[in-house]
């Protein structure tokens, strides 16, 4: 054992010498590794980053919860001109849903709109999401109220110009004061400020859920009448714990289909999106970029092996003296063999390092310039210092082997 350490601690000196002796050369061999590390470790991690933040926006909402549509969340095999023939879902079939569908929980109808302004005396906020809604929103997507409150079902059907305000919002509108009561103009018209949502950060389903702003729906149904190409109506439902799926789906299905007066034999002009299904579809896309992430560093990880077995072989050729000296004196092939095998691999993982230093300085960098937790996991680094580790064992294999078969005699000779 005390033999391996020693080989250990002079493999590892040798590979100090070797920076400190040949800077250039060895920081040109380095940086295949380095790059190759820090390229798929940077994928890797932003992927991880982004599938964390996509479960974090989703855990509010029940992943058998459904959004009823005449769009597909995923790959359909309906052709597009016909979807493009698909009727909205409307009000009137949310109301005839929500009082006849068996196992459900809940069930809220609203319209995916464009952007708006919203004023407050002299400020404005440009761009913001309105998600005009029913007050069932509140139990389905559990929202988080720093104040006030959500409408109430009068407040929903009668159409109320009341508005809850997201984080960022408020706090740019009325700067620490409170926001309760206060009357905003959004649309042209005065609401009343009834609640604020806790800071949420980025939403993957609504967009930027702190600039988002939540408005009964019926309002905008006034104003807009129930067939305006400014608005795409669906319903968010939600069913009972531990109900059959595939019954309530195809119950849902039935009960629509009856409502709209479909024939046997006509295909579903509507789309049932399972939330799931969505998440699985996301998760298919996360594992395409990991491929691509690792196609494209392993280019970079084959030439920083090749550096690396270059100055390996270069490191064999400058010392086939002391080789030559070290066999003489009783160091057994295998002390030879494992010599330069240490030195590539401590070499290898030297430019790993330098690789995973480069993420975790770009990772911070992100997080603190943007609304967007990226994160540098342990896995991650453990991964990149094994590939590093690995690539350095593999490139060294060939010439420590050279370096262990060198004949004494003739080693000893060429050096003089």
């Amino acid at each position: 054992m005390i033999v391996y350490i020693r080989l250990l601690k002079e493999s590892f000196s040798f590979a100090v010498n070797a920076l400190r002796n040949n800077k250039l050369r060895t920081l040109l061999s380095l940086l295949g590794v380095t790059i190759g590390i820090f390229s798929i470790i940077a994928v890797l991690a932003a992927v991880d980053s982004l599938d964390r933040k996509i479960k974090q926006d989703l855990s509010s909402l029940d992943k058998n919860s459904i959004f009823l549509l005449n769009h597909s969340f995923g790959p359909t095999e309906v052709p597009k001109w016909k979807r493009e023939q698909f009727p909205n879902v409307t009000y009137e079939e949310y109301e005839y849903l929500s009082k006849s569908l068996n196992g459900l929980d809940a069930m809220c109808f609203e319209l995916f709109t464009r952007h708006e302004n919203i004023k407050y005396e002299g400020k404005t906020v440009s761009s913001i999401g309105v998600i005009p809604t029913t007050y069932e929103l509140e139990d389905i997507q559990a929202l988080a109220f720093k104040e006030g409150r959500f409408f109430t079902e009068s407040e929903s059907n009668s159409g109320t110009p009341l508005v809850v305000l997201g984080y960022d919002i408020a706090k740019n509108l009325f700067d620490g004061m409170d926001p309760l009561g206060k009357k905003v103009r959004l649309y042209g018209q005065k609401f009343t400020v009834i609640g604020v949502i806790k800071k949420m950060g980025s939403g993957i389903l609504s967009g930027e859920e702190d600039t988002t702003v939540y408005i009964p729906v019926n309002f905008l149904r006034q104003l807009y009448g129930d067939n305006n190409e400014l608005v795409t109506p669906a319903m968010l439902i939600k069913p009972a714990q531990g109900v059959d799926m595939d019954a309530f789906k195809g119950e849902l299905a039935q009960k629509l289909r009856t409502f709209r007066g479909l024939k046997a034999g006509e295909i579903d002009n509507f789309f049932i999106n399972l939330l799931s299904g969505f998440t699985d579809m996301l998760d298919g896309i996360i594992s395409q970029m990991n491929i691509m992430g690792w196609i494209i560093a392993g280019f970079s990880l084959l030439v920083g092996g090749f550096g690396i077995a270059n100055i390996m072989f270069v490191s064999v050729k400058e010392r086939t003296n002391l080789i030559g000296i070290q066999k003489s004196l009783g160091a057994k092939n295998k002390f030879i063999l494992l010599q330069f095998l240490f030195e590539a691999i401590i070499l290898s993982v030297f430019g790993g390092l330098i690789g995973l230093f480069l993420v975790w300085i770009i990772s911070v960098i992100l997080t603190n310039a943007l609304d967007f937790d990226f994160v540098l996991g342990y896995g991650n680094v453990a991964l990149g210092t094994f590939l590093a580790a690995f690539i350095g064992l593999i490139s060294g294999i060939l010439p420590a082997i050279s370096a262990a078969k060198l004949d004494p005699v003739e080693a000893i000779r060429s050096g003089i």
